[in-house]
């Protein structure tokens, strides 16, 4: 294909400003004809439902630049950053077209990045055994692996500024891409460009671009007190910021309603009680520990809330955003078996379009002709064109994504499309 295509790797949670920037950025600095997004589909990498799903969120994008849209499979969206790094690197690089990966960081420059990657895509002996003292001593894995860097890095590193670049989660995520790149020996370029406005954390709106917790925070509350969600819902809550929200973001989400975790509070304690019938241990699940199985079990009858529950199993060693993946991973079926055989597949094994601008037809035809991805187009065609484990896999998707409908239809008492009567988005 002769022209260049730039890959984004994105939740949308919400779709804001900051991404539509994004996108015209990623175009602009890699010359790229194209922008192909891998997003995540209903469940997202901090343990929690989408704030909307994933046809809004696909829509929003393509009204704003991207000109094609995949799912991330839900098991590898709802991850550690390593694991969604390998997931969203290995569709772009097996659809066989996109030439560059380009993604936001705090340092803004892809060398120290590139640094860091190589080191981790080979993790010597002296920082794997760092990591396991540091863990055993009850940091969480993303500190101990920080302080086992900084500590290998002492001396050797040119920067001072070098061993601080996994404080900033948006540089984290950024060498996870690098790392999973190099692990495949992929011919993707990586290219960063600086993260503007608002930290990743920032709860405050702001003047440039704010942080989609900022945003996620003033949409629920709007709901909850029944007000419209208009542009002055935001600049109601600072005056010098601008609407966060794209004019074509901002129309769709009008009439649609939001989700939080709370919202599978029920799903929740039904799942747990399910287990306890069963006899299945919690630690059959993806990410779940003995020790925190354990914790688990003693509250499966506190039939709380889904962030009380989470309040209430989080340590110093098992974080918040850990614990609320756990529990998702319980919640969807997301066993440890899954994830060792679909990480043996090469992470994904299908490619799922959402949608596509229509004048970006032959992008898709030429995705057709180079991957090596069967690609579904259509729900009702997987049993024709993938494998019976993959198509197993598959299904075991679509579960995640109709738990969510059904959430969904729970809290705004509508009945939405289930993933057999949804059509692809095109615009």
């Amino acid at each position: 294909m002769p022209h260049n295509v730039v890959g984004i790797i994105a939740e949308y949670n919400p779709f804001h400003t900051g991404h539509a920037y994004h996108i015209e950025e990623a175009k602009r600095l890699c010359d790229a004809s194209f922008c192909v997004v891998a997003m995540s589909g209903d469940f997202v990498q901090r343990g929690a439902p989408a704030i909307y799903d994933k046809y809004l969120r696909t829509r929003a994008a393509l009204l704003s630049g991207a000109d094609l849209v995949l799912e991330l499979p839900p098991l590898f969206s709802v991850s550690s950053a390593e694991d969604f790094a390998a997931c969203g690197t290995a569709l772009l690089d097996r659809l066989g077209v996109v030439t560059h990966l380009c993604f936001g960081s705090e340092r803004g420059h892809i060398d120290p990045l590139m640094d860091l990657a190589r080191i981790l895509a080979r993790e010597p002996e002296e920082i794997s055994q760092s990591i396991k003292r540091l863990t055993a001593q009850g940091l969480s894995y993303p500190k101990a692996r920080e302080e086992a860097l900084r500590s290998y890095l002492r001396g050797r590193s040119p920067s001072r500024q070098t061993p601080g670049l996994l404080a900033f989660p948006n540089n984290t995520l950024g060498i996870e891409y690098c790392k999973a790149l190099l692990q495949k020996g992929s011919s993707i370029i990586p290219v960063t460009i600086p993260r503007a406005g608002a930290g990743y954390h920032d709860q405050g709106l702001s003047k440039d671009f704010s942080s989609a917790t900022a945003i996620r925070k003033i949409i629920l509350e709007a709901y909850r007190r029944g007000q419209p969600l208009t542009p002055d819902i935001f600049l109601s809550q600072n005056s010098l910021a601008r609407c966060p929200l794209p004019p074509s973001a901002s129309e769709l989400i009008k009439e649609a309603t939001p989700l939080a975790c709370d919202d599978l509070s029920l799903l929740l304690s039904y799942r747990l009680l399910e287990l306890r019938c069963q006899g299945t241990e919690p630690e059959e699940f993806a990410d779940v520990s003995p020790e925190l199985s354990a914790r688990i079990k003693k509250q499966v009858l506190d039939f709380s809330s889904f962030q009380d529950r989470v309040g209430a199993l989080k340590t110093k060693q098992y974080t918040y955003t850990r614990v609320s993946r756990c529990l998702i991973h319980i919640l969807l079926h997301m066993t440890r078996k899954e994830v060792l055989s679909r990480k043996e597949a090469d992470y994904c094994s299908y490619g799922r379009i959402l949608g596509f601008r229509r004048e970006s037809a032959s992008l898709l035809g030429e995705i057709k002709k180079a991957s090596d991805l069967p690609l579904i187009t259509k729900t009702a065609d997987a049993p024709y064109i993938l494998s019976d484990e993959t198509l197993a896999w598959f299904n075991q998707d679509l579960f995640c994504s109709h738990v969510y409908q059904s959430a969904l239809e729970q809290k705004s008492g509508i009945r939405p499309d289930n993933e057999y009567t949804r059509s692809l988005i095109l615009v």
